[in-house]
């Protein structure tokens, strides 16, 4: 199959749609976070989980459309897009640069809500242990790793029961 620029262009719009529905999912998620409302977090981390795998087949497709296009062109396949924008007709080229530079921008949006995401859950984690080991001191081991890190953990203690 001959690749053409226009094919990697659709591929490239793909991408964005891709990433587009990813950052739109993480969103929600952090919206969920702030609207404390456990269910629709719970309920966004497949569907999140399934648009990363969506997101990560069409970039593979486009790096191989890429791929094959420098094979085309007589150039290694392990070259990036940009470096072969002079294979590229001189009216496409303008057209390639703007989706390659909007992926990218994207890319980095979708990273860094998905890090502060990280960063929300897992603080409401440590914060739920934390009240959970208030309620219930005995109930939690405190180790450390081989590593140094502290680690803390569920016991065999018994739980609480109602009187009565």
């Amino acid at each position: 199959m001959t690749i053409t620029w226009e094919y990697i262009a659709d591929c490239l719009r793909r991408e964005l749609a891709d990433y587009g529905g990813l950052l739109h999912l993480f969103e929600l998620q952090q919206r969920s976070l702030f609207d404390r409302d456990p269910q629709a977090v719970l309920g966004l981390s497949a569907t999140i989980e399934k648009q990363a795998r969506n997101v990560a087949d069409c970039r593979e497709r486009r790096e191989q459309a890429v791929a094959d296009f420098a094979a085309q062109q007589g150039e290694p396949r392990n070259r990036t897009l940009r470096s072969l924008l002079p294979h590229i007709a001189a009216e496409a080229r303008p057209l390639i640069e703007a989706l390659i530079d909007e992926v990218n921008a994207l890319l980095h949006r979708v990273r860094k809500v998905s890090r502060h995401n990280h960063t929300l859950l897992s603080r409401a984690v440590e914060i739920h242990q934390e009240v959970l080991q208030q309620l219930r001191p005995t109930a939690f081991v405190t180790t450390y790793s081989p590593a140094g890190a502290l680690s803390v953990s569920a016991s065999s203690a018994p739980t609480l029961s109602v009187a009565g």
